[in-house]
């Protein structure tokens, strides 16, 4: 039946329209309107599961900017009033204000509005989030595995999430409606969708996500600490797999310190073993050991035909 169940009467020139079904959300509002929720909301008006759609965001400057590009129907300046009357909100701001965000639009929620977020760790979100919320509010714990080291409503395009994963983290006491209707938003703009466990999906994303990003920063982060000669070097002979390195460390400062330290335990974890698995691989080179880095390698392949055989690469 498509993403809206049905269709429904919609009145143009005084005649009812039935060719086209009536949105899942009837106005959805986005605080916060970096690459993520811009994104989205040139996802949603496309398919046209949204129907009005405003936003917040903190400075006036992006305000401003969002209301230039025409990305959403209204920019509001307070986030009760982006949030007033609205059946869905995305809240997409850095992780560390999600507290402070849950408090500020709580007063403008309604009874039976949905809640979800974007956040690349979900057990601190939830934590943080749910006790602002006001009874009959549905929080729906959301991760869109898609993005690029851009930032900014400028960053943000309809097709980033196609083919992508989105996980949702719904606790037990998550009303089932609401995370059926958040479900097939994202599967709207052509994401796969799963479930998973809070602390389950930080400690996945800590290998798959948030370690990359910091190894990219440290190895990326040694070459600023070389002699100027060399730094010049380093950029003008790039290899392919130091571009990738560069590319992931020009990620968003701000956004990136938050993931870390929302999801210290995981990370840590996940950079220790790393950290053996490193020491290892240097006592093989030391000692010479050309089976066993053959070995490696060959389980290493595997683990990239895999990814492609999920359709990621």
């Amino acid at each position: 039946m498509g993403w809206a169940g049905r269709t429904g009467c919609r009145h143009r020139g005084g005649r009812c329209d039935m060719s086209r079904p009536e949105p899942l959300f009837s106005r959805v509002a986005y605080i916060g309107c970096g690459l993520i929720n811009s994104s989205l909301a040139r996802a949603l008006a496309a398919s046209g599961v949204a129907g009005h759609q405003v936003a917040f965001a903190r400075t006036r400057a992006t305000r401003d900017r969002v209301r230039e590009l025409g990305i959403v129907d209204t920019v509001a300046d307070a986030p009760d009033a982006a949030v007033e009357g609205a059946d869905l909100v995305v809240i997409g701001t850095p992780v560390s204000a999600y507290g402070e965000v849950a408090a500020a639009i709580a007063p403008g929620l309604r009874p039976g509005a949905v809640v979800t977020d974007v956040g690349s760790v979900k057990t601190s979100v939830i934590r943080v989030v749910e006790p602002h919320l006001p009874d009959g509010v549905h929080f729906v714990p959301g991760h869109p595995i898609a993005g690029t080291e851009k930032s900014g409503p400028d960053a943000g395009f309809a097709e980033l999430f196609h083919s992508r994963w989105c996980v949702l983290t719904p606790t037990p006491e998550t009303d089932g409606a609401a995370v059926a209707k958040v479900r097939r938003m994202w599967e709207a703009v052509g994401m796969q969708v799963d479930e998973m466990d809070p602390e389950h999906h930080d400690r996945v994303l800590a290998i798959t996500s948030h370690v990359p990003h910091l190894i990219a920063f440290s190895i990326v982060g040694t070459v600023t600490l070389l002699e100027e000669h060399l730094q010049a070097e380093v950029m003008k002979y790039a290899a392919g797999g130091f571009r990738d390195f560069t590319r992931i460390a020009a990620s968003d400062p701000q956004m990136w310190r938050d993931i870390f330290l929302s999801n210290k335990d995981a990370v840590l974890e996940m950079v220790a073993r790393a950290t053996e698995d490193l020491a290892s691989l240097q006592r093989l080179i030391r000692h010479e050991d050309g089976d066993a880095l053959i070995q490696l390698i060959t389980r290493t392949r595997e683990i990239r035909q895999g990814v492609i055989a999920f359709e990621q690469d």
